[in-house]
């Protein structure tokens, strides 16, 4: 074949969208109040955490697209919260796997009543067979029991099983999920957090700024009693 003809060929492959050429937002919101504050709680300390690094990027409620068949289909998935290691740091509409060059590492369902069947079965699957997802959790916020975590052994989804401090460990992160009962956003609830595995959980940004706040006011203190005006120094 001559260079000329191998140029056209090339020329008319029709290339695979990108990001920009497709659907990022599917119009339907979070499942409830807590839904949408469990998966902030979740994303914003890791940003802090993913900071710390060279390259990562940490997203939810978006759309993940992973296949031409999945495109023709109109078979989206929207994880509510996903973590990818290797990639670089920046903005995205959606996740598409083909122009970024993998697939999430971590993947957590926020699951309801109205979820729950296709995020433990369907979803399942598709994580498992089609993306090749390496570790999958679903929590329930409304029933902290339902926790659940697998990680992709051989290509199947081999369930994690809880530690003794009833943690579930996320070997690709180095990171724990917790339960942790407490107030946040003004909701008391029993929340799903990330841990470090010695036991520290990460802090969202409020709980940082309180902190330093906290820090802040020991320090004036200590000012005053040695007679030291806090506000000159």
């Amino acid at each position: 074949m001559s260079k000329t003809m191998t140029s056209a060929v090339v020329s008319d492959t029709p290339l695979l969208p990108t990001q920009y050429d497709l659907p990022c937002d599917d119009g339907i919101p979070m499942e409830t109040e807590r839904h949408k504050l469990q998966m902030q709680l979740l994303i914003d300390p890791l940003l802090p955490w993913l900071a710390q690094r060279e390259d990562g990027y940490v997203g939810g409620n978006m759309f993940l697209h992973f296949s031409e068949a999945q495109l023709k289909n109109q078979d989206f998935r929207g994880p509510d919260v996903f973590v990818v290691l290797g990639v670089p740091k920046g903005e995205r509409l959606s996740w598409v796997v083909w122009e970024e060059g993998k697939a999430p590492d971590v993947i957590i369902e926020l699951i309801s009543d109205s979820t729950a069947k296709t995020d433990k079965t369907t979803k399942k699957l598709v994580y498992q067979d089609q993306i090749r997802v390496s570790e999958y959790f679903w929590y329930d916020p409304f029933n902290p029991e339902d926790l659940a975590g697998f990680c992709l052994d051989n290509g199947v989804y081999q369930p994690l099983s809880e530690d003794q401090q009833q943690r579930l460990i996320s070997q690709r992160l180095g990171l724990a999920l917790v339960r942790w009962s407490g107030l946040y956003k003004d909701v008391e609830a029993t929340w799903l957090r990330w841990a470090t595995l010695e036991g520290i959980v990460l802090s969202t940004p409020e709980e940082n700024a309180a902190i330093a706040q906290q820090r802040a006011e020991k320090l004036a203190a200590r000012l005053r009693a040695m007679g030291v005006n806090p506000d000159q120094v």
